[in-house]
């Protein structure tokens, strides 16, 4: 990708930042972090009652788009849909706000007998692409569960939530995938069921490989489960897809990257890398300075890979969690693209 962000779309805003810059720092920089747009009782709270009135709580933790990877699903097994999504629509930055769990029992939400319930998360403030507002849901369990570490953002980075990413307030849910942390929150909902939104119901889900355009995947959307958890994940970031390298007096070539782990099985334990799928090397791994951090967060990586001189070369990299999750070669193939997950590549390399 070039050296500067990359715009797959500027209205809506869509964007990612070059894979080399996102890596270069464990917490993501506020203005190189990817943009994802589409454009018991009633309980009414304004942003400084969320502020004020409860206890403010921090976790730092990877937001991923759906459609990360989306363009090496594209190349690598066959066409989808969607905006094409290299490997950088991800960020891993600190949150601060009032835990959900906090404001839902005020609201008179029982912590009890949660099955079948749904928290929907809902934004009106401008239409969207494929609906008249914005919107997504995730079981009301896991909102409630103080280790999952829901809040509502009201800060991004200890700094203001800035306005792309959701000023004044987002819904923060680690572990599942991004498009359910709906920015620009105007309404929380317990219900018995799903988000209606179109977001909801009829896109970010993987549907099955007979799929293959929007006639053959109709009856599928309603008997598709949405997207919640994000696999778990690694990318190569440093040699780029195309780069000539050169190799070192030792005959190998430093490679970086970044890993996340599946859902709430965090952290990742492992990152390995390889030349030829055969022989892996263990990469060191940059992790959080706080343990409890860690669950949520991905890791930055590094390895030192022995390469043959030559056109065509690659690079491979996998990673392991905490909760027993590894990366495959390969990831299921979707009409839309979301939750690829193969091996991290860096294709197409000149090695002097």
């Amino acid at each position: 990708m070039a050296g500067t962000t990359e715009y797959s779309e500027q209205s809506p805003l869509n964007r990612e930042p070059p894979t080399r810059a996102l890596v270069s720092s464990f917490v993501t920089p506020s203005d190189i972090a990817y943009d994802r747009n589409h454009v018991s009782q009633p309980l009414a709270l304004s942003i400084h009652q969320l502020a004020t009135e409860f206890p403010q709580h921090e976790v730092t933790c990877a937001l991923e788009c759906a459609g990360n990877r989306r363009h090496t699903m594209r190349t690598l097994l066959k066409e989808v849909e969607g905006i094409d999504w290299g490997d950088a629509a991800v960020m891993n930055c600190k949150w601060r706000g009032p835990r959900l769990r906090d404001v839902l029992v005020r609201a008179g939400v029982q912590c009890n007998n949660t099955d079948s319930l749904h928290v929907a998360f809902s934004c009106y403030q401008v239409k969207c692409q494929d609906d008249d507002w914005f919107g997504g849901s995730v079981p009301l369990e896991r909102c409630l569960r103080e280790d999952a570490d829901v809040i509502l953002a009201l800060e991004m980075n200890d700094a203001p939530l800035p306005y792309n990413h959701g000023y004044p307030v987002r819904a923060i849910l680690p572990g599942i995938a991004g498009a359910r942390w709906v920015k620009w929150l105007d309404r929380i909902t317990v219900q018995d069921h799903e988000s209606t939104n179109f977001y909801q119901r009829h896109d970010y889900k993987v549907l099955p490989p007979e799929a293959v355009d929007s006639a053959s995947a109709e009856p599928f959307w309603d008997r598709t489960p949405a997207m919640c958890d994000m696999p778990i994940n690694s990318v190569v970031a440093v040699p780029a897809d195309g780069e000539t390298v050169t190799l070192s007096p030792a005959g190998t070539v430093e490679v970086k990257g970044y890993a996340v782990p599946q859902g709430a099985d965090g952290p990742v334990t492992r990152v390995q890398v390889s030349s030829d799928g055969r022989s892996w090397v263990d990469a060191e791994i940059q992790a959080s300075s706080s343990p409890d951090e860690g669950k949520w967060c991905w890791v930055l990586w590094k390895a030192e890979v022995p390469l043959e001189r030559g056109c065509g070369r690659e690079i491979l990299s996998r990673a392991y969690d905490a909760g027993g999750n590894s990366q495959r070669e390969h990831s299921q193939w979707n009409l839309r693209g979301v939750g690829y997950n193969g091996y991290g590549r860096a294709r197409n390399l000149t090695v002097l």
